[in-house]
């Protein structure tokens, strides 16, 4: 039995069709085994016996559009890559705390055309690209309320399939894959 992590995104608990248990529900009724939701924000995770991601993201977006009216983008991981990227610790020596955010944006498909410049703005860190996790790694600063305005510019230069998670969100979905 393969462990996976559904990444859903622009996921708001506050929506009624978007709250955990309803999440839960679509993933149980594809016949996924050991479904659980971490945090609000859309981390699924399931096992099943299928090996094809790109399938697997397909058919979980087309019964969350279906069922719960869902249109966001699905990004599906294996346990094994999530893994990798934790143990590597590609912020060795950085710490996710309030004024530095260690986050992790996963791209649907392979590696981006385009590399982001060593900083979009003065708030943003772009620790680099990590090849096998395909995801660009960065750090945030959030120790004012300027907001950062690398999401805007991920959106505008890759779209809608990408989804940013912390390195903690990440640390502790792969912790729930290990039980």
């Amino acid at each position: 039995m393969n462990r996976y992590a559904a990444l859903l995104r622009g996921i708001m608990p506050s929506n009624p069709n978007m709250r955990n248990d309803k999440l839960r529900g679509v993933f149980e009724g594809l016949g996924f085994d050991k479904v659980a939701t971490l945090l609000s924000s859309g981390n699924v995770v399931f096992h099943c016996d299928e090996t094809d991601e790109p399938a697997l993201e397909d058919r979980i977006q087309e019964a969350l559009n279906r069922e719960l009216g869902i249109p966001g983008g699905t990004i599906v991981r294996g346990y094994e890559d999530l893994r990798e990227l934790v143990d590597r610790d590609p912020f060795t020596g950085l710490k996710h705390e309030r004024g530095s955010y260690l986050t992790v944006t996963f791209f649907k498909d392979q590696r981006p055309e385009v590399t982001p410049p060593a900083s979009v703005d003065e708030l943003t860190r772009v620790i680099g690209y990590d090849e096998s996790a395909r995801a660009f790694l960065t750090v945030i600063d959030n120790s004012t309320p300027k907001t950062t305005d690398f999401m805007a510019w991920l959106d505008r230069t890759y779209g809608k399939d990408i989804t940013t998670r912390t390195f903690l969100t990440v640390q502790k979905i792969v912790k729930k894959l290990d039980t």
